[in-house]
C-alpha cells in the first residue's frame, strides 16, 4: 500500500507495510476523492459525498486506519427498460476508502459532520509535553 503525506510543501510517496486484515476490501468499489488538511491542532479530512443520506455512511476506525464506506443506489429511471441511458459518468454502487492516520491523534475525540454534501472528519492532535531530565550522581537526592 502507498500513502501520500505532505510536508514542507512537497508531496512524498512512502511505501509502508500494513496488516491487510485491518483494511476494508476496495475491490469492485468506487473511490471517493478527499482532502486532508493539517492544522497546528487538528487533522481534518474533507470528502464530498453526494446522493447518500448521512445515516447510510459508515465510518469505522480500526487501529489507525479510518474506513469510509457507503452505497449509492441509482435512481429508478435507470432500471426502466423503456428509458435510454444517453450518457453515463456517475458511479452507482459501493464506495470504500481507507485512510492510514498518524498515531499522534486523539482517536477518542473524533468529530464527524456533514454540510452541503461535504463530510468533515476532525481528529485532534495529541501533544506530549517536553521536559528536561536532570541526571544525578549516585548518592544524590532527587
Amino acid at each position: 500500500m502507498k500513502i501520500f503525506w505532505v510536508w514542507d510543501d512537497n508531496i512524498k510517496k512512502i511505501d509502508i507495510e500494513t496488516d491487510n486484515s485491518v483494511l476494508e476490501e476496495e475491490v469492485e468499489s468506487g473511490q471517493i476523492a478527499l482532502d486532508i488538511v493539517e492544522t497546528p491542532e487538528y487533522i481534518i479530512i474533507y470528502a464530498p459525498i453526494a446522493g447518500i443520506e448521512l445515516e447510510n455512511i459508515d465510518l469505522t476506525l480500526n487501529k489507525s486506519v479510518l474506513t469510509i464506506k457507503w452505497e449509492r443506489i441509482s435512481p429508478r429511471e435507470y432500471d426502466d427498460e423503456d428509458n435510454i441511458l444517453r450518457n453515463s459518468e456517475c458511479y452507482w454502487g459501493r464506495f470504500v476508502r481507507n485512510i492510514i492516520l498518524p498515531e499522534n491523534l486523539d482517536f477518542e475525540m473524533i468529530k464527524a459532520t456533514m454540510e452541503n454534501n461535504l463530510l468533515k472528519i476532525t481528529f485532534p492532535k495529541i501533544y506530549i509535553s517536553k521536559q528536561n531530565i536532570k541526571i544525578n550522581r549516585i548518592g544524590e537526592d532527587f
